[in-house]
């Protein structure tokens, strides 16, 4: 995992980099959103799941947060949904979950639900991918990142979908379809995972790990390079150079790059970086996969619960006896978040010493 987060370390650096202005004007009053440690009671800790929205604070939060993660996340992709994850026993953020727009080839969902390339077609509109989960300080001690991504199969995550997108127009089809989400993906930023994994609640599979990606991506190709390849695309006429509207074809980093490469005579295995993430599945309706290979029957939801009894039973479950056996937590102080975010970090507490002074 240190080898992954440091093939992941200059995207992040330029990450950080890019996001040093926001940062510097928005830490110092979103930092109070985050726990202390002794400001956590594992017994008493109660989720709530709040809607991100743009242009808010809560996006500003929510940004903020993601930046701390040792290995960037995505901004997502077409049809989104942000969320934050509070604890309401205190109004300290858990964690944070968004779920976009699925990729178009995924070999090891397809097989395992029995698609054709027809199949896909028609009702990929009924699957999202959790690009964003996890929890953040010091609730990731504690496990935290199994109870926010228990929230992914939850009533109000489904009944949102249905609200947003349930009677919406195709951006590339043009046809209304009654969509529902009837499963949602996720993956491993580093390999096989040990917070998805055997992640059942009373008996019940809320992720179930279905094989691995095969290793190719572009997240070791860096902005300065990848704007450097647009450059070069844009002198030679080519239509990838700016073509990155919604609808208008999957993945258009990974086919600009793959287009600038074939034209300078480089191979397309420079974007095979090697890290195989393990994918994991979400069935929010029971009889999903009968629904997404045949499209003819209702989906079955009874079993969904709502988020706040599945977050208090993923406390019970799995929060409250990490605390016992690993009460290092207590000692986690909020400004150790800014160690997180390198060398702006230490610019935000030079600048703003009052607020850590002892």
């Amino acid at each position: 995992k240190d080898i992954i987060r440091k093939q992941h370390a200059s995207q992040r650096e330029d990450r950080l980099f890019k996001s040093e202005q926001f940062l510097i004007s928005n830490v110092p009053r979103l930092l109070r959103y985050f726990a202390n440690g002794d400001e956590v009671c594992p017994e008493k800790i109660s989720p709530i799941m709040q809607r991100v929205y743009s242009n808010t604070w809560q996006a500003g939060l929510f940004r903020l947060a993601s930046l701390t993660w040792s290995v960037p996340v995505s901004s997502g992709f077409g049809r989104r949904i942000r969320y934050l994850v509070w604890d309401q026993n205190n109004g300290k953020l858990i964690g944070l979950i968004a779920i976009g727009d699925p990729v178009f080839n995924l070999t090891v969902r397809d097989n395992l639900i029995g698609w054709d390339a027809q199949d896909r077609k028609s009702r990929l509109v009924n699957i999202m991918d959790a690009y964003v989960l996890g929890a953040v300080p010091p609730y990731n001690g504690l496990l935290g990142g199994k109870l926010v991504a228990s929230l992914l199969r939850s009533r109000d995550i489904y009944d949102d979908f249905k609200d947003i997108y349930g009677s919406t127009e195709g951006v590339i089809s043009k046809q209304v379809k009654s969509a529902r989400l009837l499963a949602v993906t996720t993956s491993s930023s580093m390999g096989r995972s040990s917070v998805y994994n055997r992640l059942k609640l009373e008996g019940k599979d809320y992720l179930q790990p279905i094989g691995y990606t095969r290793g190719w991506g572009h997240f070791h190709i860096p902005d300065s390079l990848f704007n450097d390849f647009r450059e070069y695309l844009r002198l030679m006429g080519h239509r990838y150079a700016d073509h990155h509207g919604f609808g208008q074809g999957p993945n258009w980093r990974l086919r600009t790059i793959s287009a600038a490469l074939t034209s300078l005579g480089f191979e397309h295995k420079a974007l095979r970086h090697g890290i195989k993430r393990q994918v994991f599945i979400c069935k929010l309706a029971d009889n999903a996969f009968d629904v997404l290979r045949t499209g003819e029957c209702d989906p079955d939801i009874d079993s969904l619960l709502k988020a706040e009894m599945v977050g208090d039973l993923a406390r019970d479950r799995w929060m409250v006896p990490r605390a016992k056996r690993r009460p290092e937590f207590r000692s986690w102080k909020t400004e150790q978040l800014l160690e997180l975010l390198g060398s702006t970090g230490s610019k935000i507490k030079a600048h703003n010493s009052f607020l850590f002074s002892a």
